[in-house]
């Protein structure tokens, strides 16, 4: 669970964007976004293929650059 400890004569709106920012570094925005909807198993399992595909072709023009730069 996320919690934010105010400081002494710290503002309200400082300790909540602090608030927000480790809520979003937690995950706890996409996740929610993830959960927002029931996804087959079938639909999570081609997402999950599409993201496997789109990083390594990342990688491969990543590696491509590098090579041609020496």
């Amino acid at each position: 669970m996320i919690g934010v400890i105010l400081k002494e004569g710290e503002p309200i709106e400082s300790a909540l964007k602090r608030f927000k920012r480790e809520c979003v570094n937690a995950g706890i925005q996409s996740e929610i976004k993830r959960r927002e909807f029931y996804e087959k198993p079938s639909m999570q399992k081609k997402r999950k293929i599409e993201a496997a595909v789109r990083k390594r072709e990342k990688k491969r023009i990543l590696l491509l650059k590098k090579d041609k730069a020496h």
